[in-house]
């Protein structure tokens, strides 16, 4: 377990020495997952190929930062050379639906999205499951009231009010590998992924998730550290 201050890193040995595909849960600020690929370069030099929601792109003066990060909302084809060139890629299914309409209680909002299943089949690679626990106790959306949900639904653009930015403690569970199978497809590999994912959530997160709780986690570590 890799640590520093309120956020970690947990099963660092279920990343794979090559290509594969992180998905992730995505909160209110997917502050977490921008830890993560950070600490991953720090220690193994691997820099993460990001998708990131088109809606993300709309933001004025973002691109060029974004493309300088590596990230993109790349085409099939793009993500295929990606894997093919031996890099990890990072990927959530729920996107900004997530993040806008996700809560304490960590359901997983992925709709019919498959396409990562459908990527990891033809590029013979792993999908790897992550779960960062506390997350939505970090940062938390709220306004999901009726004229703002039918907004969204029709652009698909919008983020909601957010506020937060409480220290509360991060840990990013990296779950077991789930190998490449010929034999599955898209809808059955997705399916996997998910109740692999909530089964790190079942394992690792206080549901309903609570402030309160997130924060005793930071400190009660702080105080350990200190001992």
């Amino acid at each position: 377990m890799q640590d520093h201050k309120g956020y970690e890193i947990s099963g660092l040995e279920n990343l794979p020495n090559g290509p594969g595909i992180l998905v992730y849960y995505h909160g209110a600020i997917p502050s977490d997952y921008f830890f993560f690929v950070q600490r991953i370069y720090r220690l193994t030099g691997k820099f993460i190929y990001s998708v990131l929601d088109h809606a993300i792109f709309h933001i004025p003066g973002i691109r060029l930062f974004l493309s300088i990060c590596n990230t993109d909302h790349p085409t099939r084809e793009k993500c295929l050379n990606v894997l093919k060139q031996g890099q990890l890629m990072g990927v959530a299914p729920g996107g900004v639906r997530e993040q806008n309409y996700g809560n304490n209680h960590y359901k997983l909002i992925w709709g019919k999205r498959k396409g990562f299943a459908q990527i990891a089949i033809d590029a013979k690679v792993p999908v790897i499951p992550l779960f960062t626990q506390n997350i939505r106790e970090g940062y938390i959306s709220y306004g999901n009231i009726r004229p703002m949900r039918w907004f969204y639904e029709r652009n698909r653009w919008l983020i909601f009010p957010l506020y937060g930015g409480f220290p509360v403690k991060f840990i990013t569970h990296i779950g077991e590998q789930i190998p490449y199978d010929p034999n599955i497809s898209p809808e059955k590999l997705t399916e996997k992924t998910q109740r692999a994912i909530e089964a790190l959530q079942n394992k690792h997160q206080k549901i309903p998730g609570s402030i309160l709780h997130a924060l005793k986690q930071r400190f009660e570590t702080r105080n350990k550290d200190k001992q």
